[in-house]
């Protein structure tokens, strides 16, 4: 959610007791104990409506968690830092609101959830980087690093919204490091505990960001001209979208070795990751056996046979049961739940609008056999029009009933009869191609059913609207 050129920053802040124990051998039983799954939800206040489903753990809980069991490393991708709130700050989106308003918000959740990265630091051992440049301060075991997208692809930020606790606990979601994402906005995220599987494959993207924030960009980058987007733009040296006389050999672990291609290659046999794992969460927790798959944005910094994550979300939709387009020939029904808040964009009516008008084409000529439809609503969080400071700069009242940037579902997932997807991108393009971002998806039916009944409680929500197609020509 930008709201200042702060944002256009990304912090990435690993807590570690030494750098050299981050990628050795795991502790012996390490891998002994069940990998356990939660899904994990921020419901904002004042939305008494909305069916809750059972068995979803709070946001702040899980980052309380995360920082609280942490012993020796905790490592966080961060877009921006704001888990103090400031009603006493101008510049603030908190701006005048009274304590009481702040308690009815539920501020004191980022508090505590900044307590346990601060215990977390010192166990070891309004600037949107004041926080984590002050849990750094004074800490020679904390590292607090900035990484610029823009002097790398030109454009974006780190996105990503990852946290990873003793290379065994994972949380990958929507959530940014904002009191607000806790109470505030509507959040989507999922939570692994004893994983050291998929800690590991999540801490090499980690590390693969860190690496960045070290090397000259200058050194690192060319122009290429991108087919699909029809432009041309900044890319790592290294960049699939050079042709391969023109790359330089990746500082990084490189993605698969492939000839140039107009758009970035899909791998045709990604990494899958076969770990039995719980789900407590979902009704009768049982130990399941199903693939799932991590994937990473942009595409210059995945690595062995990991997808990049526009791919991560083009095979959830593909997924659907035989066939190929999803709507006419698969005769699916396509729900898309979109955001619709104080910062809205206004061209978007008109592309949902176009998808809607798929609809028509569908049912145009009888020879198309064509059951599928696209069904589109948006959500409107009680208040998202209400946002903002309670007092002006210069002192007077607004009329603002709610703090800057919230009201407002912010979850990005996919979710069909087979697969769940479950990310940190937006679904811009730029966000899979200049823009560090973060999925998970799996195949286990237990997570698959839960995400499910989360997303039909939004869709049945009053809280929802439905888009209104374009009319049909006469």
């Amino acid at each position: 959610m930008p709201s200042s050129p702060h944002r256009r920053r990304l912090l990435l802040l690993p807590l570690l007791v030494a750098a050299a124990a981050l990628w050795g051998p795991l502790p012996a039983g390490a891998g002994a104990a069940t990998c356990k799954v939660w899904l994990v939800q921020s419901i904002p206040t004042d939305m008494p409506r909305l069916r809750r489903v059972p068995g979803v753990l709070s946001t702040g809980d899980v980052l309380q968690w995360l920082s609280g069991n942490a012993t020796k490393s905790l490592d966080i991708l961060a877009q921006y830092w704001q888990f103090l709130a400031q009603p006493n700050n101008p510049k603030s989106g908190d701006y005048g609101y009274s304590d009481s308003d702040m308690k009815r918000f539920g501020a004191d959740e980022g508090h505590r959830v900044y307590k346990a990265l601060e215990n977390a630091a010192d166990r070891f051992a309004p600037d949107f980087d004041q926080e984590s440049a002050d849990l750094a301060a004074g800490r020679p075991n904390v590292q607090n690093v900035t990484l610029l997208f823009e002097k790398w692809w030109g454009s974006g930020v780190v996105h990503a919204k990852v946290g990873i606790s003793d290379k065994k606990d994972v949380y990958i979601g929507s959530a940014n490091n904002d009191w607000k994402s806790l109470t505030q906005v509507k959040e989507l995220g999922i939570y692994f505990a004893d994983c050291p599987q998929i800690a590991k494959t999540v801490e090499v993207y980690f590390q693969n960001l860190w690496s960045l924030s070290a090397l000259n960009s200058t050194t690192y980058t060319k122009v290429a001209w991108d087919k699909p987007w029809q432009v041309s733009r900044k890319v790592p040296c290294w960049s699939h979208f050079l042709q391969p006389k023109e790359r330089c050999r990746s500082p990084i672990p490189p993605s698969v070795d492939i000839p140039y291609t107009d758009g970035y290659p899909s791998l045709s046999n990604p990494e899958m990751i076969d770990v039995p794992f719980e789900t407590p969460g979902y009704k009768k927790s049982t130990q399941e056996h199903y693939l799932s798959y991590l994937s990473f944005a942009p595409p210059e910094v995945t690595f062995g046979k990991f997808q990049a994550d526009e791919q991560g979300w083009v095979d959830t939709i593909k997924s659907v049961k035989v066939g190929g387009i999803v709507v006419f020939s698969k005769n699916a029904t396509v729900r898309l739940i979109v955001a619709y808040w104080t910062h809205f964009i206004p061209n978007t009516e008109n592309y949902l609008k176009s998808l809607l008008y798929s609809n028509i084409v569908c049912a145009s000529s009888k020879y198309n056999h064509c059951g599928g439809k696209v069904e589109i609503k948006y959500y409107m969080v009680p208040g998202y029009n209400e946002t903002g400071p309670a007092l002006s700069q210069g002192g007077a009242a607004t009329g603002n009933r709610y703090p800057g940037f919230t009201r407002v579902d912010h979850g990005k997932y996919a979710v069909c009869d087979v697969r769940a997807n479950i990310g940190t991108s937006n679904l811009i393009w730029d966000y899979f191609y200049t823009t560090a971002g973060a999925s998970f998806g799996t195949y286990s039916p237990s997570t698959v059913s839960q995400l499910q009944d989360i997303f039909d409680a939004d869709w049945y929500s009053p809280y929802t609207v439905p888009v209104e197609p374009l009319e049909a020509s006469s």
